[in-house]
C-alpha cells in the first residue's frame, strides 16, 4: 500500500520522479486487488462442485485460517512470476530497440558519407570544368626557344615555356620538316613536355644538324610557334673559327688513341675472363671509358669489375656464365670522335658432374609475377652431349639466403613452367638444371630477384589532377564497403595452353569489399554435367592458377569463386571450353647457310631468317671436313643472321650448319654449307713511307714515295695524298680518285711556304692504314742551270710510273737531268 502525502506538500507541485513512483504504486494496489477479487470467485467455484457425501453435513464450511494462509502465499508467487516475466520482457524490448538505434544510426551514418563523397566528387567536377571555362585559352609563349652554337660530336637542348589551355598538342620541325624521332637512329633525338616545359634533345650534333628548328603548339583555342637556329661548328681549323686545337685540348685532353688490339676470348662457365687495352694517352676522366656487350652498357657489379690504370683499361669477370657471351666493346672519347674496339668473347660449357650430362640452361627469366604465381622461362643447352634431354629441374631460393630448394619438375619438351605456392611479400630466385639419361647439368645461371605482390594494385588507383599540376591519388578500395560479401569473377578465360598445364585468369569481382580476397575453382568435363573442385597446396589470392591434372584429349570448363571473411560468392560464369594443346614443335632450320672467308682465322656466315614469334635465336655448328662430330661454336642464341666465327685454324677446311632456338628446344640442323679452307684473306695495306721531292716550281711540287711494305694480299689499286701547310693546322687532300702512281703533282702552292706530305694506299680490300707525315718541304722554284739542250724523258726511266701528266714522251720536260740524278738516288735500281 502507498504511504500517505505530507500536508505540507499538498500546495507545492510533485516532481516527475515521484508522479512516476505514484502511478506505479497505484497500479500495483489495483493488480493486487484484481488477483484477490479473481482468487474468491475461484474459491467460491470450488466449493460449489466439491462432491460432499450424505452422511456430511450440508451448508457452507467455514474456511480455516490454513487455507487462508495457502491462498495468500500462492497469489504472492503468482504475483512475483509476473512480475519477473513482466520485467525480463522490458529487457529484451530495451537490447531490441538499442539494437535498432545502432543499426539506424549505422546506416545514416553511411548514407552521410556516400553523400558526401558524392558531393565532394561534383564540387571538384565542377570546379575542374569551371577553371577549363574560365582558363580556357589559346598557347602563348612564356620563353621562346634560343639559338645555339655547339660543337660537333656534343649535345643541344632546345627548351621552351608554353602556357595554354587546355594543354596544347605540340609539334617539332627541322627546316619546316616534321620531326619523327622513329625515322631517326635510335636515341638521336629526344622530345619530352613537362607540364608546360618543351624540350627537344639532340645527341652527337653533325654538321647536318645545322638547321633552323621550329616548335608549333595547337589547341582547341588557337596556335602559336617558336623558332630558333641551330649552329654546328667543327674542330678542324678554319671552320672552328679559331685554334681549335686549344679548345680541344682544353675540353677533351690529347688524342687518345688505341695501342694493342682485342683479340677473341674463349672462356668456361663457372671460371674468370678479362679483356684490356692500351691508350696512347692518359684517359683524363677514367669514368668515361665505357664497355658494352651486345649494344647494351656494362656496369661495375660484384661480379664484374671496370678497371683503369696505367693506360690500360680492363673488364674483369670472375665467374663466368653462358649470359655473359656476346659481342664486347670498348669506347673512350676523342677530340675527333670516340675511338672503339670490338671483339667476341665465346663461353664454353663447364665440365660436367656426370660424365655425358647435357649443359646447362641459360637466360632464366620470370614472367606475369603475382601475389603468389609466376611463370618462369628459359633457353634451352646448345650441347646435350649426344643424350636428349628429358626433364628440367627448378630449384628456388628465397631473398639472399643462399639456399636452394628443388621446387618443380618440367617435361624436357618445354622451357616454360608455372611456379605457384609462393608468399606475397616475399623476394626468390630461380635456376635451372637440365636431366637427361647420363644425369643433371650444373644449374643455371640464377635469374634476377622478383617480390612476389600485388601488381594489379596500380590499376584500381586513379589521379584526380586539381589546382594547376597538383594531384589526389584515390584508390578504388576506399569506395567499397567494410562489410561486403564479394560479387562473381568474371571473364574467366585461359590465358597460356601448353601440353601439359592451362593458366587460368579472371578478372576481381566488382564489388569486392576492402577485406582480402581468396578464389576457389572448379572444373568440368563437357558432357559430365558435374562439377569438381581443383584443389591446391595454398589459398589462391592472385586472379592466376595453373590447373596441372588435366587429361589429354578432354575438354574442359572451369568456373571460379570469391570469398572473404565475410561469405563467399556464387560462381562465376563457365569458361569456355578447353583442352590441352599437344606437344611443342621445334622450329626449321634457317635456309640458305654460306659461309666466306673473312680472316686467316675467321669465317663469317649468313642465313635467312627464320620468321616465328617464338624464335629465341640461332646455334652454330662447326666440324673439320673428315671428321664425323659437329662442335658447339655458341653457347647464347644469336639473334641476328650473321656471325663471324673466330678461332679456326688456317689451312683446314671446315662445315657448318645452323640450328633454331625456341622454347619447344633446339630444332633440326640446316644443310651444312660447302666446306671452306680458312687462309689469310684479303686485307688492307700499310702505310706508304719514303717521301721525296722530285720537282718544285713557283706554286707546284711533285712528291714521290715508296710503296707499302705489306700490300694485304692484293693489287694495289692507287693512292690518296694529304698536304699540310705548316702555317695552318688543317690537312687537305689532294686528290678525291686514287692515284695509279707513286708520283703526284701538287698545285697551288703558297711560294716560300714549308709544307708536308702524308698517303694512304688502297686495294680491294679497303683504304690503308695512314702514313706518317713527311718531312717539310718549302715551295721554291728550282734555279739549277740547264747545262745543253735536255734529253727527253724516256718512260723506262720510272718503270710502273706511267706517262707523267702534262709531259709528252720525246719531248722535253723539267724532269730532266738534275731531277732524274735525284729520282735515281731516292729510289735506286730506276724503281718507284
Amino acid at each position: 500500500m502507498t504511504l500517505p502525502h505530507s500536508l505540507g506538500g499538498a500546495g507545492e507541485p510533485r516532481p516527475p520522479q515521484a508522479m512516476e513512483v505514484h502511478r506505479l504504486e497505484h497500479r500495483q494496489e489495483e493488480e493486487q486487488k484484481e488477483e484477490r477479487q479473481h482468487s474468491l470467485r475461484m474459491g467460491s467455484s470450488v466449493r460449489r462442485r466439491t462432491f460432499r457425501s450424505r452422511w456430511e453435513p450440508q451448508g457452507p464450511r467455514p474456511a480455516t485460517a490454513l487455507e487462508a494462509q495457502l491462498r495468500c502465499q500462492t497469489s504472492a508467487v503468482e504475483l512475483e512470476e509476473r512480475g519477473q516475466k513482466r520485467v525480463g520482457f522490458g529487457n529484451d524490448w530495451e537490447r531490441t530497440e538499442i539494437a535498432f538505434l545502432q543499426t539506424h544510426r549505422l546506416l545514416r551514418q553511411r548514407r552521410d558519407w556516400k553523400l558526401l563523397r558524392q558531393r565532394t566528387e561534383e564540387k571538384v567536377q565542377e570546379a575542374k570544368e569551371l577553371r577549363e571555362l574560365c582558363s580556357g585559352r589559346g598557347p602563348w609563349f612564356w620563353i621562346p626557344l634560343r639559338s645555339h652554337a655547339v660543337w660537333e660530336h656534343t649535345t643541344v637542348l632546345l627548351t621552351c615555356t608554353v602556357q595554354a589551355s587546355p594543354p596544347p598538342q605540340v609539334t617539332w620541325y627541322k627546316n619546316d620538316t616534321r620531326i619523327d624521332p622513329r625515322l631517326f637512329p635510335a636515341g638521336k633525338y629526344r622530345i619530352t613536355n613537362n607540364y608546360g616545359l618543351l624540350s627537344l634533345e639532340i645527341r652527337r650534333c653533325t654538321i647536318e644538324d645545322s638547321a633552323t628548328y621550329t616548335v608549333r603548339v595547337k589547341n582547341a583555342y588557337g596556335q602559336a610557334s617558336s623558332f630558333a637556329k641551330v649552329l654546328v661548328r667543327t674542330y678542324l681549323g678554319k671552320d672552328a673559327g679559331f685554334d681549335s686545337e686549344i679548345f680541344k685540348r682544353s675540353m677533351f685532353g690529347p688524342s687518345v688513341e688505341f695501342t694493342s688490339v682485342l683479340k677473341p676470348v674463349f672462356a668456361r662457365e663457372k671460371e674468370p675472363f678479362s679483356l684490356s687495352c692500351l691508350f696512347s694517352e692518359d684517359v683524363l676522366d677514367a669514368e668515361s671509358i665505357q664497355w658494352f656487350r651486345d649494344g647494351r652498357l656494362l656496369r661495375s657489379s660484384r661480379r664484374r669489375k671496370i678497371l683503369y690504370a696505367d693506360r690500360q683499361a680492363s673488364l674483369k669477370v670472375s665467374c663466368t656464365y653462358k649470359e655473359d657471351e656476346g659481342l664486347y666493346m670498348v669506347r673512350v672519347p676523342s677530340p675527333f670522335g670516340p675511338r672503339e674496339q670490338s671483339t667476341y668473347v665465346l663461353v664454353r660449357d663447364a665440365e660436367a658432374e656426370n660424365p655425358g650430362a647435357p649443359g646447362s640452361p641459360l637466360n632464366v627469366r620470370c614472367l606475369d609475377v603475382n601475389r603468389d604465381c609466376l611463370i618462369l622461362t628459359w633457353a634451352p643447352p646448345s650441347d646435350t652431349r649426344g643424350n636428349p634431354i628429358t626433364a628440367y629441374s627448378i630449384e628456388r631460393c628465397q631473398g639472399e639466403s643462399g639456399e636452394w630448394i628443388p621446387c618443380h619438375e618440367a617435361p624436357g619438351g618445354t622451357c616454360r613452367c608455372p611456379i605457384q605456392g609462393l608468399v606475397e611479400g616475399q623476394s626468390y630466385r630461380f635456376r635451372v638444371r637440365a636431366i637427361s639419361r647420363a644425369g643433371s647439368s650444373v644449374p643455371s645461371k640464377a635469374s634476377e630477384l622478383v617480390v612476389m605482390g600485388d601488381h594489379d594494385a596500380a590499376r584500381r588507383k586513379t589521379e584526380i589532377p586539381f589546382d594547376l599540376g597538383n594531384k589526389i591519388t584515390i584508390s578504388t578500395d576506399a569506395f567499397e564497403d567494410t562489410v561486403t560479401i564479394p560479387s562473381p569473377p568474371t571473364n574467366v578465360h585461359a590465358s597460356e595452353i601448353r601440353e601439359a598445364y592451362v593458366v587460368l585468369a579472371w578478372e576481381e569481382p566488382s564489388p569486392r569489399g576492402r577485406a582480402p580476397l581468396t578464389y576457389s575453382l572448379e572444373k568440368s568435363v563437357i558432357g559430365s554435367g558435374t562439377w569438381e573442385a581443383i584443389s591446391s597446396e595454398s589459398p589462391v589470392k592472385s586472379p592466376r592458377f595453373a590447373v596441372l591434372d588435366l587429361e589429354k584429349k578432354k575438354s574442359y570448363v572451369f568456373r571460379v569463386r570469391a570469398m572473404n571473411q565475410y561469405g563467399l560468392s556464387d560462381p562465376s560464369e563457365p569458361s569456355e571450353p578447353i583442352a590441352l594443346r599437344g606437344p611443342p614443335a621445334t622450329l626449321p632450320p634457317p635456309a640458305q647457310v654460306q659461309a666466306f672467308r673473312d680472316t686467316q682465322t675467321s669465317v663469317s656466315l649468313t642465313w635467312d631468317p627464320v620468321k616465328d614469334p617464338e624464335l629465341l635465336g640461332y646455334y652454330i655448328y662447326s666440324r673439320k671436313v673428315g671428321t664425323s662430330e659437329w662442335q658447339t661454336v655458341n653457347n647464347k642464341p644469336i639473334q641476328g643472321t650473321r656471325f663471324t666465327v673466330p678461332g679456326l685454324r688456317t689451312g683446314k677446311e671446315y662445315e657448318f650448319c645452323v640450328r633454331s632456338v625456341s622454347e619447344a628446344g633446339v630444332g633440326e640442323s640446316s644443310a651444312a654449307t660447302e666446306p671452306i679452307r680458312v687462309k689469310q684473306a684479303l686485307a688492307t695495306p700499310s702505310a706508304p713511307y719514303g717521301f721525296a721531292l722530285l720537282n718544285c716550281g713557283k706554286n707546284e711540287m711533285v712528291i714521290g714515295w715508296k710503296p707499302p711494305k705489306r700490300r694485304g694480299g692484293g693489287k694495289i689499286l692507287g693512292y690518296f695524298l694529304d698536304q699540310h701547310d705548316s702555317e695552318e693546322l688543317d690537312w687537305h687532300a689532294v686528290n678525291q680518285q686514287p692515284i695509279p702512281t707513286r708520283v703526284c703533282k701538287v698545285s697551288d702552292l703558297h711560294e716560300g711556304h714549308f709544307y708536308e706530305f702524308r698517303a694512304r694506299a688502297a686495294n680491294w680490300a679497303g683504304v690503308g692504314e695512314l702514313s706518317a707525315p713527311s718531312s717539310l718541304f718549302e715551295c721554291k722554284e728550282w734555279t739549277m742551270p740547264q747545262p745543253g739542250e735536255r734529253p727527253p724523258v724516256r718512260r723506262t726511266g720510272i718503270r710502273g710510273a706511267g706517262h707523267i701528266p702534262g709531259a709528252a714522251v720525246g719531248t722535253p720536260t723539267v724532269y730532266g737531268g738534275w731531277a732524274c740524278h735525284r729520282l735515281s738516288r731516292q729510289f735506286p735500281g730506276g724503281r718507284l
